[in-house]
């Protein structure tokens, strides 16, 4: 392998013909409004392989606008760095402009403005067109979908998914790894697996019954880019059973399985592999950790958490990649390998903005033909918003606090909780409100509102459990989420400390009153892993709540005190 001093000598001189891996360069042009398309593809061919990575895109067939986290916070070891740095700390460490291009595609701050400035990002129609002009340059280039693809909105929840493998099988993907895809229950996943003309892979996809890797799922395959031989080695999401409902693919378990990806990395390597790559729905901070105990892997191409870098990570001899979500980059690597060694590398974030690059015409056509039977209950206006809906943030998002505040209103209940999942476009301030956009944040196949009684004991052990998913010190103990959205309640939370001990000072926000451990509180939830959940769906509480409210307004949430970052 080569050795890290050369490694970060040679990556760090192909990064400073990019600038920040490509942002810099065009910062002052987009501010002119003279951002072009050729400018946000060019990129100098290196090396003998390319890899494009897409992860993440959560049925987000046409552009939409997304706003970055504005709270990421790191523990333990990953404590301050990347990806748990945000905002202006962000755009310092990489030198990135103010009102930038990559200011407004990166990170959070001004977002509204910059989005009227700078316009929509993503479409499967640009992506295509992007993956087209790579593999024009590289025409055996690896396309590696990270997984997350077939959920997230309305026709994919109405098609099972196949509107989403319709159009990626145009994209022509040679593999894709998977997560959400099992929540359309087993049988459909085996369904749609059988029928791809491209790799399902996932060295960590297990037969329940008799612990040994599921037969629908390769563990890895070989491919040939540039004359190398190289194996992509696929990661599941490893916490499927705990995370979603287990009982939608009981015959299948997970895990990260780090022993077996040793032994994956180990045979592909006797079998002659040049350069191995693993395609991962891990998350960032457990594809760090995973590289730092399992020797051997080249490339991460990391998934999960949806953070979006410029730069490759490095842990030790492994380059790590984050090619955020919904459509909104496309990730490209060259890499130069020479006697089964990886010599260098090239890279380059690529920024969807979809008024800037132009859609390929028979992607586009695809993707109207999936969305044509549901344009009037798509389009439907429900109400408008005078607030910037978002999701990111590890405690709120005004999107879940509006579908907290109809959790409450709709089901009459004391408390709200809506899960702190990452999925879901924004909608800025003036905008209406459409069905679709109800369903991009709420699409999921287990989306009953259930309204139940808690203690105030038991709401303090879930808030608990949950933070511990979040920030435990150990990656491999986290699950990559955000944590639980509460309407309803304050709280206070300690990240440094513990587990059991994080909850504080929970408080019932209607009378202001301490949170009673021996008293039982109306609760109105979703997205509940429980078999047998009862309750309206969440689309339609949500719908029914903005009708009455007509333009959503939303008051600053600051129910939730943060200390020991």
């Amino acid at each position: 392998m080569i050795s890290r001093r050369d490694f970060l000598q040679v990556s760090m001189a192909a990064s400073a013909l990019y600038g920040a891996s490509g942002f810099g360069n065009w910062a002052k042009l987009a501010a002119q409004q003279a951002l072009t398309q050729d400018q946000l593809l060019d990129f100098d061919t290196f090396g003998n392989v390319s890899l494009i990575h897409i992860t993440d895109i959560h049925a987000q067939l046409k552009p939409i606008y997304f706003r970055e986290p504005e709270i990421n916070i790191g523990v333990g070891g990953n404590k301050g760095e990347v990806p748990h740095v945000t905002g202006a700390d962000f755009r310092k460490m990489y030198g990135i402009e103010d009102g930038s291009p990559s200011h407004y595609a990166l990170t959070y701050n001004d977002f509204s403005s910059l989005a009227k400035e700078y316009g929509k990002v993503g479409g499967l129609d640009r992506v295509a067109t992007v993956v087209k002009q790579i593999r024009a340059a590289r025409p055996d280039a690896l396309l590696l979908d990270g997984g997350d693809t077939w959920h997230g909105s309305y026709t994919c929840h109405h098609t099972e998914g196949q509107d989403m493998v319709n159009v990626m099988n145009a994209l022509k993907p040679d593999a894709m790894t998977f997560h959400w895809e099992f929540t359309l229950g087993q049988d459909r996943v085996r369904e749609l697996v059988e029928g791809l003309p491209f790799d399902s892979l996932g060295q960590n996809i297990f037969d329940a019954m008799w612990d040994e890797p599921a037969a629908e799922f390769k563990p890895y395959e070989f491919y040939e880019s540039g004359g190398v031989k190289v194996a992509v080695i696929g990661q599941a999401f490893p916490y499927m059973p705990i995370a979603n409902p287990g009982w939608m693919f009981p015959d299948y378990s997970f895990g990260i399985r780090d022993e077996n990806m040793q032994a994956m990395v180990d045979e592909v390597r006797s079998k002659g592999a040049e350069l191995v790559v693993c395609l991962s729905h891990n998350g960032f901070d457990v594809d760090k950790k995973m590289a730092s105990v399992v020797k051997g892997i080249d490339v991460i191409l990391s998934g999960h958490t949806h953070d979006v870098l410029p730069e490759p990570v490095l842990v030790d001899d492994t380059i790590i990649i984050a090619s955020g979500s919904n459509g909104k980059f496309v990730s490209r690597v060259d890499l130069d390998v020479r006697d089964g060694k990886m010599m260098g590398f090239r890279h380059k974030l690529i920024p969807i903005f979809s008024d800037v690059i132009e859609p390929d015409a028979d992607m586009t056509a695809l993707i109207d033909e999936q969305r044509a039977p549901f344009k009037a209950e798509l389009e439907e206006v429900i109400g408008e918003t005078d607030d910037l809906l978002y999701r990111r943030g590890n405690f709120n998002g005004s999107w879940d606090d509006l579908i907290c505040d109809a959790l409450i209103s709709e089901r009459e209940a004391d408390i709200a909780m809506s899960p702190g999942v990452r999925w879901g476009p924004s909608i800025l301030p003036g905008q209406a409100i459409t069905r679709e956009d109800i369903w991009n944040v709420t699409s999921m196949s287990y989306g009953e509102a259930y309204r139940s009684e808690m203690t105030g004991e038991f709401i303090k052990v879930i808030l608990e459990d949950v933070a511990d998913n979040i920030f435990n010190p150990d990656p491999y103990y986290q699950q990559g989420g955000d944590m639980v959205r509460i309407g309803g309640m304050g709280y206070s939370i300690d990240v440094s400390k513990p587990q059991g001990e994080r909850i504080s000072d929970m408080t019932l926000l209607s009378t202001g009153e301490a949170i009673d451990p021996a008293k039982n509180y109306v609760v109105a939830g979703w997205a509940s892993v429980n078999e047998g959940t009862e309750g309206p769906q969440i689309w339609d509480v949500v719908e029914s709540h903005i009708r009455k409210q007509g333009t959503v307004k939303l008051e600053p949430n600051t129910s939730v005190k943060v200390s020991g970052t």
